[in-house]
């Protein structure tokens, strides 16, 4: 796990007042955020009775959810950061000796402090204009849901101080702040050129701005933050209330609600046994094989993916039940995560995915040929990782591993029935439309609670309060992160980039595979900074008549750009899913680098073959 900037830059001691009251917020925070989480589970499992059990649904179940999650998002977020745990690619910090690395921290610190402190009144005042809008459902104003921002705001300037306070010595920190307040003067007497850059100010703030706080160990969500919150200010001519309003819709998406659902989920199947069963059976099969878990966890994601709408949940699902036994076999974490957050990309296409549903509604695609078409794609992404899992553990040392016989497979086999049983089960409530995604997850929930009790006999009540901690603080870290890729999203909408880019890409010279070509070029691009469904419906509707025209199928041509977006999704620096995949992991993001290049060339490998052979995609359509 990578730390936050602020963490290592500490060396003084707060005084013993301010110690008692950092420890006092943080364990009312604590409390607060677990009990949020336990309440997300009950009032969605409590629609889920009404709805298929009763026949009554209740109406206001869903609003109250999406309410409290918002609350959940920063109270979980706001644990992130007093904790040390929101992603951040330290790669040139943690090169550059101690005495450059604790500056470059004090100043990613002043960085996070300044967004807080310019986002804080205009969350404020977003808070208040929405004190007038009224829910349908439980007719209270929406202000109760937006007032979550403020003061998850308000408590990340909180802790932020307390570093400040405990500093070792405070010249660094003035230096930065100094430093900070000169370059935000330098920006605003240069607010004109900027305007007159038009379009090309984007590089500026998204290319340039984000690549240099990335690398230099600001954490990426504040990163995003901070450029959205520069483009809005001196490249437009809008309020700042606007990102405020970004970051609530990017942290109030029902559909993320599985985020920490599934969270919870992965770390209940381990509480309970369910996930040691399930890793003994699948290493008693593949246990003897060089590299047998990675391809486990490679056809693993291929089985749950989709089933919670969101790959994020998916890699959560995943990701608590083989990673321990992994480690234990002696799989690097850097190696672990890389190719968790391969196979993230890997699975885009496949079914129930909601892209495939957005794609379908934007672009009138039939989305029952998008299913049918989107298996054969991922599973040939998912052989080209295993060829690259199989180059690099064939020289696996495995001699003091056994072989299991029959009998142990048999017995390993029926002792995990239960839990191997989960991902079918709410697979097949999802696709067959029994429930959603966030309803599952919580049907998924009471399943383990149930078996850990009744068949494992493995629970242990006092971990419950820390495991919904922890849930709340990992899944504020992933959502923080979304939340800023919205506002981001939103700033390359409004500039108009999109329509700019259509009409680019419509002037191409060389026909289809040209075409192709830069369409997986740009949709890897764009995936880095866009989550999958923003992008295809701003982009999608541009581009598919042009492949249409070009004889393009666009069964195939859904394909290529979903799983183009998916590479995007994972590179660094910018990539979001891949940080998510690290914090899911609990590695810290420069270990993984390096191994996931390869696994990439081995994606773009197999999407090269996608695109050049579109029986791939619709060979088995009617």
């Amino acid at each position: 796990m990578a730390a936050s900037p602020h963490s290592t830059a500490t060396g003084g001691v707060l005084p013993a007042p301010l110690v008692l009251l950092e420890a006092g917020v943080v364990r009312v925070v604590e409390w607060i955020a677990g009990a949020l989480v336990l309440a997300e589970v009950l009032v969605l499992f409590a629609g889920v009775l009404s709805r298929y059990v009763w026949n009554e649904p209740l109406v206001w179940s869903d609003e109250l959810a999406s309410m409290l999650f918002l609350w959940l998002s920063m109270f979980g977020a706001v644990l992130a950061f007093h904790r040390g745990q929101h992603m951040r690619m330290g790669a040139l910090a943690d090169a550059s000796p101690a005495r450059t690395r604790s500056r470059l921290e004090i100043v990613a610190l002043v960085a996070c402090l300044v967004l807080v402190v310019v986002l804080l009144p205009h969350a404020i005042e977003y808070a208040v204009d929405e004190m007038a809008v009224v829910t349908p459902a439980l007719e209270v104003p929406v202000a109760w849901r937006a007032s979550g921002l403020p003061i998850g705001l308000a408590l990340i300037l909180f802790f932020g101080l307390m570093r400040v306070a405990r500093l070792g010595t405070l010249r660094d920190f003035a230096v930065a702040v100094v430093l900070a307040a000169a370059l935000v003067g330098v920006a605003l007497a240069a607010r004109p050129l900027i305007l007159s850059l038009g379009n090309w100010n984007l590089v500026l703030f998204f290319v340039v701005f984000v690549a240099m706080g990335v690398l230099s160990g600001i954490p990426i969500a504040f990163v995003f933050g901070l450029a959205a919150l520069s483009y809005v200010a001196l490249g437009t001519g809008r309020p700042l209330t606007v990102i405020a309003g970004r970051l609530d819709e990017g942290m109030s998406h029902l559909l993320l609600l599985a985020v920490p659902l599934f969270v919870l989920l992965g770390m209940l199947m381990e509480l309970t046994g369910m996930a040691r069963a399930m890793v003994n059976f699948l290493a008693t099969l593949l246990g003897h094989v060089r590299g047998g878990l990675s391809y486990v966890l490679v056809a693993a994601m291929y089985l749950v993916s989709g089933i919670s709408g969101s790959k994020t949940a998916d890699m959560a699902a995943v990701a608590p039940a083989l990673f321990p036994e992994m480690k234990k076999r002696g799989a690097k974490p850097g190696d672990l995560v890389a190719l968790l957050a391969a196979t993230g990309a890997q699975t885009e296409t496949i079914p129930p995915s909601l892209v495939l549903i957005t794609i379908g509604s934007v672009t009138s695609v039939s989305i029952a040929s998008l299913f049918i078409g989107g298996l054969l794609p991922a599973l040939v992404c998912g052989l080209a990782l295993c060829t690259l899992v199989w180059r690099r553990y064939r020289h696996e040392d495995l001699s003091g591993v056994r072989r299991a016989t029959r009998g142990e497979i048999l017995r390993a086999f029926v002792l995990a029935l239960p839990a191997l049983a989960l991902p079918f089960i709410i697979r097949t409530a999802v696709v067959e439309g029994v429930a959603t995604a966030t309803e599952v997850s919580t049907l998924g929930i009471a399943y383990s609670v149930l078996v850990g009790l009744l068949i494992y006999r493995e629970f242990n009540w006092g971990r419950m309060l820390r495991m919904l901690v922890d849930t709340a603080a990992l899944s504020g870290a992933i959502l923080f992160i979304i939340a800023a890729a919205t506002a981001v999203a939103w700033c390359l909408t409004q500039s108009g980039f999109s329509r700019d880019l259509a009409a680019a890409m419509g002037s191409l010279p060389g026909g289809a595979p040209v075409f192709l070509l830069v369409s997986i070029i740009t949709f890897v691009v764009l995936g880095s900074v866009l989550e999958g469904i923003p992008a295809v419906v701003l982009f999608a509707p541009l581009v598919f008549p042009i492949a249409k025209n070009l004889g393009i199928h666009e069964v195939h041509y859904a394909m290529v750009i979903i799983l183009a977006m998916g590479v995007g999704l994972f590179v660094p620096p910018f990539g979001v899913g891949y940080y998510a995949a690290c914090a899911i992991g609990q590695v810290n993001p420069t270990e993984g680098i390096k191994p996931l290049w390869g696994y990439m060339v081995a994606l773009l490998l197999g999407l090269a073959l996608v695109a050049a052979v579109p029986w791939i995609s619709i060979g088995f359509l009617s």
